[in-house]
């Protein structure tokens, strides 16, 4: 089969259209021809910092030299232990290794693949939505009538969250550029904020919930925000900005000075949970929620993918066809 690998190079010139062997599932796995799959934040942060990716291979989260996690497609094989899914079903979920024309899932990370949407959009899903529904539900416990700001709204995880926002009932400020306004707003936004022209910790609005994915403010910026008992919740822990140990000095800070407020401050990195990916199916399937997508690239493309995204200026979800 193809697939992307890598090299020792620490950017996206290091990714290789290779020959690799097709996997063979274990028992709690399925193996997927991957018609589709989707570029995240992660992949180039691994590119980047090879001690990211050593760590998501110690955690089981990223095979070795093929880099990918969001994928949909069509099963092949299942393993012995396999009872939900069978030969020629449509899938969509997490399998590391991605990138390339086939790759195992477990079970308990895939579910069926709505028939409302193709397999790219499909794609675009898991890391992306998964993020944006259990920060809006689980760590921000958002509830109907409350008001949120989504920092980053244009982006894979922000295009999710405004949705599943409105689905949840809440009032929605959603803070995103110039090009993507009407996009955003045309997706459920009550109130657009362009960060061009308007800083919103500035503002005089105060949120119940700040669900920060872009993560370019200070903690008392931040703190600006919110409504003296609100939260604030970073969708994970990597800045562009910042190195390794950087981020952990960062984090180390936030965890002091939160201490003495009395907002709620929290990161975190979504669970990849079946669950909630039939959760998601079943809001895609009842039209709540439409994946978005920017552009889509073949797989030799990847690299030219994974720059575009790394610029951080995508509308919605980079997609790679396979």
């Amino acid at each position: 089969m193809k697939a992307i690998v890598y090299d020792k190079r620490a950017s996206p010139d290091g990714l290789r259209y290779a020959d690799r062997e097709k996997p063979v599932p274990a028992a709690d796995e399925i193996l997927v021809r991957v018609r589709a799959a989707s570029v995240n934040p992660l992949d180039y942060h691994m590119l980047r910092h090879p001690a990211i990716r050593r760590v998501m291979e110690i955690v089981g989260r990223q095979k070795g030299s093929q880099p990918g996690r969001d994928m949909a497609g069509e099963v092949e094989a299942v393993g012995a232990r396999v009872t939900q899914f069978k030969p020629e079903d449509a899938v969509f979920g997490v399998a590391p290794g991605a990138f390339a024309e086939y790759a195992c899932a477990k079970e308990s990370r895939v579910t069926a693949k709505p028939a409302e949407i193709s397999f790219e959009q499909a794609a675009a899903v898991p890391v992306a939505g998964l993020t944006a529904l259990q920060g809006l539900r689980d760590y921000g416990r958002l509830e109907a009538g409350q008001s949120v700001l989504i920092n980053g709204a244009a982006g894979g995880i922000g295009t999710f969250a405004v949705q599943i926002a409105k689905h949840l009932g809440a009032g929605v400020t959603a803070v995103c550029g110039t090009r993507n306004v009407e996009m955003v707003r045309e997706l459920g936004a009550d109130r657009v904020i362009d960060y061009t022209k308007e800083n919103y910790t500035n503002g005089v609005g105060r949120y119940d919930l700040v669900l920060d994915i872009a993560g370019n403010h200070s903690f008392a910026e931040r703190r600006r925000a919110l409504k003296p008992q609100g939260t604030y919740v970073g969708a994970g822990i990597i800045s562009v900005k910042l190195s390794v140990p950087g981020v952990i000095a960062h984090m180390a800070g936030d965890a002091v000075r939160k201490r003495f407020v009395s907002q709620k401050f929290l990161t975190f990195i979504a669970k990849m949970t079946q669950d909630d990916l039939t959760r998601l199916a079943d809001l895609i399937r009842s039209g709540e929620v439409t994946p978005v997508i920017d552009r889509t690239y073949d797989l030799r493309e990847l690299p030219e993918a994974i720059r575009y995204l790394e610029q951080r200026h995508a509308r919605g979800k980079v997609v790679i066809k396979i």
